[in-house]
């Protein structure tokens, strides 16, 4: 086996600033830290995860996964040539960058914003730099644009903050910026908008999204793009075939297929007890940011010795200190009331009795 230093020495040196990505996260009683669909997985879907033929298992999955595509493409209004999947949305955006940055290009994106950015960049040995929002918690548009990158990141609504994109944001953008424009959707179906509409007017921009919220399948990774034919293809070549397991895609079928009641009625459930949480946080003299997504950030000081606190007593959310024009905050996943009275109560002994259990 090689030392350390060998390994080092035949890395490429763009992986020098890499760091692994390791949470430090040690499984708790009840974890709202990832935003996922706590309600778990949808009825049709769930039935052909468990009756898969093994047939399916056994032999290669579907180049690039077109019957999928085909769904998908119904479900946001496309054609099935403007889609693109992958190995959930981090391998789409991992993948575009790659397919349409050359090294030192220069990826630009708000801060706070999807923490993975700046890591894919230096992974596809791009240059990143961060612009700090507004404290509307709109990008700065200004600052951004004046960077000239050659890919140009925007999240809508944004991860942590919960914030909506403005329309005439977006449309300035593609308008002005120099390069690729990637819109991250991953919590589009929460806010009951989309801006899936403008691929239509632009060839230079990607819609990101993902079936790991609310169609509760994030441990089948599964992401998707949508975009023009011409830049998907771009994509799909720096993709390569295969990424999407067979499992995943026959699940993912299910669920679009056959499921959408029951995803649209959860849907609507998150976005009730988001408000539901963000009063009960306001009642106990909290200000929780305005959300647009499947989770509340709120301003709470000392955020990560609470986060520690609450770990102790069985819960986990996901601190975020020294936020930019905010502090530091918490970020809480939205599920069943019940959990979220687990949280409060929890919550509420770390703020009466101190940092520790």
């Amino acid at each position: 086996m090689t030392d350390n230093s060998q390994r080092l020495a035949v890395a490429r040196a763009a992986y020098d600033a890499v760091p692994l990505y390791d949470p430090k996260r040690a499984p708790v009683d009840l974890d709202l830290t990832d935003n996922t669909n706590l309600w778990g997985i949808p009825p049709e879907a769930e039935r052909a995860w468990r009756e898969l033929p093994v047939a399916r298992i056994t032999r290669y999955p579907t180049l690039y996964a077109a019957e999928l595509k085909q769904a998908l493409a119904a479900y946001v209004g496309v054609t099935a040539d403007m889609i693109v999947t992958g190995c959930g949305s981090d391998d789409i955006l991992d993948s575009a960058m790659r397919a349409f940055g050359e090294a030192d290009d220069l990826v630009a994106g708000p801060e706070p914003s999807f923490a993975m950015i700046p890591i894919f960049a230096r992974m596809n040995a791009l240059r990143y730099t961060g612009c700090v929002e507004l404290p509307s918690h709109q990008p700065d548009i200004e600052a951004l644009l004046a960077t000239k990158p050659k890919l140009l990141y925007l999240c809508s609504p944004n991860n942590p903050t919960g914030a909506l994109v403005a329309r005439d944001t977006i449309e300035r953008v593609l308008r002005e910026a120099p390069g690729v424009v990637f819109l991250d959707e991953a919590y589009a179906e929460f806010a009951g908008v989309s801006s899936v509409d403008l691929v239509q007017q632009s060839d230079r921009l990607l819609v990101i999204r993902t079936m790991s919220k609310a169609f509760g399948l994030a441990g089948l990774r599964i992401g998707y793009a949508i975009g023009q034919p011409s830049l998907v293809m771009e994509v799909e070549k720096s993709r390569g075939p295969y990424k999407l397991n067979a499992m995943a895609e026959q699940t993912a079928l299910a669920a679009l297929q056959h499921d959408m009641p029951w995803v649209n009625e959860h849907i609507a459930l998150a976005v009730e007890l988001r408000e539901r949480l963000a009063d009960a946080l306001r009642s106990r003299g909290f200000a929780p940011l305005a959300s647009h997504a499947n989770f509340v950030c709120v301003p709470v000081p000392d955020c990560v010795n609470v986060g520690l606190a609450l770990r102790e007593r069985g819960v986990a959310v996901r601190p975020f200190p020294g936020l930019p024009h905010i502090g530091d905050t918490l970020r809480i996943s939205v599920g069943p009331w019940p959990l979220l009275e687990r949280f409060l109560a929890a919550f509420d002994d770390v703020m009466a009795t101190g940092r520790s259990a």
